[in-house]
């Protein structure tokens, strides 16, 4: 089993990862095109730093992100927490099923009735709609997150701090919020990377004024590939792995220290 899984493994990741390293290899051409390599050259990066406009909306596109997350993780929590407390089996299906359908339902179908429903009630597309938007099918991918974290919390924890006479803010405070924030924390990032993402649906609802990294892009890609955007793709992506390295230390560090205190609970 272990001779098949290996090799299956590296094929996989060489298609996941070769157009990728393809794209950064590119960035540092010094010529134009990606038909062939002229030499190797820093311009494009210097390129990319002087280009304000795509500067500019790196940074409302991460604002958006964040903001939309932040929002998205608050409402999903609670959510997730209103779904939990439901104890008809079939109203609580129900809901369920209300949030599934908007995690399937294709983006063109989302973006095109976030357009109607913004245009109906004369919205100006641009900001707000984006983030609205964003918000909007952000939260069923928070209310899976949190969801489970809850159905395996201890139901007697809570018990417990009801029978110590804490008051339900405390409860949610003290015992539930504190047993599901690891679902909290990857809804939030979940939705974040959805967020940054998303542009089929970003598409339909952003106006002349505002656009986002996708939608930016496409509209480049459509007039030929700049390695302006090689640039840009590299150092995100080079973000990226500094972000999963620092995650991944930073669970190895919090394994180390909690290894010491089971070990004693063992003994």
């Amino acid at each position: 089993m272990k001779k098949i899984r290996t090799p299956y493994l590296i094929v996989m990741f060489l298609i996941l990862y070769l157009p990728i390293l393809y794209l950064v290899f590119y960035s540092f051409n010094a010529g134009t095109t990606m038909q062939g390599f002229a030499g190797f050259s820093f311009k494009h990066y210097g390129e990319l730093w002087q280009d304000t406009r795509l500067i500019d909306i790196v940074f409302e596109t991460g604002i958006v992100a964040l903001l939309s997350s932040l929002l998205a993780t608050i409402i999903g929590t609670l959510g997730a927490l209103a779904i939990f407390r439901v104890h008809r089996r079939a109203v609580k299906g129900a809901l369920l099923s209300l949030n599934n359908v908007l995690l399937v339902s294709p983006d063109v179908i989302i973006g095109a009735a976030f357009l109607i429903l913004f245009t109906t009630f004369k919205f100006s597309l641009g900001f707000v709609t984006v983030l609205l938007a964003h918000v909007a099918f952000s939260i069923p991918i928070v209310v899976l997150m949190v969801l489970p974290r809850l159905q395996e919390m201890n139901p007697d924890l809570v018990l417990a701090a009801q029978d110590l006479g804490a008051r339900p803010t405390q409860v949610l405070g003290q015992v539930t919020i504190p047993a599901i924030t690891p679902g909290i924390v990857a809804g939030f990032f979940m939705a974040l990377t959805y967020s940054l993402d998303d542009f089929a649906v970003t598409f339909f609802v952003t106006g002349n004024g505002f656009s986002t990294l996708a939608v930016e892009i496409y509209s480049r890609a459509r007039q030929g590939v700049s390695l302006e955007i090689n640039a840009l793709s590299a150092l995100i992506f080079l973000f990226s792995l500094v972000i999963a390295a620092a995650y991944y230390f930073i669970n190895r560090l919090n394994q180390r220290q909690k290894a010491p205190e089971l070990r004693e609970k063992v003994k």
